[in-house]
């Protein structure tokens, strides 16, 4: 039998390995499905999707120079249908699926997820603001005293630069 790239072929499924399946579709001609081209969803065990001794459709996707048929039994079957864009559920916030659970819809929007410890929404009316105390000792000492070091630096830094740029402007031998 001659094969094509691209054309579909009916084979019997002579054996079953862990990365894939062995189809022959004559007697002199026998490929191999990866386990990837197996379904259009995830495969973890071939036997859930295809068994030793059936027929299946399959698509030559390539064949090496040393002989090796790769065959596809998903791209032998039509392709799925797609949903129209406004059918699909949003990914990031929305009332579509994230993270593999429905979202849920809670008394502060439809953006907004209700955590598992939290079962009534919080009346932040009852609760005072907090109050900054500048007096009061954050654990920040470190970060200020770096900061007020960095100041100081840079105020140096940046004046001595501007005297530099200050005598070049007023050079007599620039003028001429």
């Amino acid at each position: 039998m001659q094969l094509e790239v691209g054309k579909i072929y009916e084979g019997k499924v002579t054996g079953i390995t862990k990365f894939g399946a062995f189809v022959e579709l004559d007697k002199d001609t026998t490929g191999m499905v990866h386990i990837s081209e197996v379904a259009n969803t995830f495969v973890n065990e071939i036997k859930d999707h295809i068994q030793e001794g059936e027929t299946v459709k399959v698509k030559v996707l390539s064949m090496g120079e040393d002989g090796k048929i790769s065959l596809s039994i998903k791209k032998a079957q039509p392709a799925p249908a797609r949903r129209p864009m406004g059918d699909r559920p949003m990914n990031r916030g929305g009332q579509g699926r994230q993270g593999g659970r429905p979202q849920q819809r809670n008394d502060r929007g439809p953006y907004q997820r209700r955590s598992s410890f939290d079962s009534q929404p919080k009346d932040l009316s009852k609760t005072p603001p907090p109050v900054y105390d500048p007096n009061q000792n954050s654990g920040n000492a470190d970060f200020e005293d770096m900061l007020s070091k960095f100041k100081a630096s840079s105020d140096e830094k940046f004046s001595d630069l501007k005297k530099i740029t200050d005598n070049k402007r007023r050079s007599p031998s620039r003028r001429k």
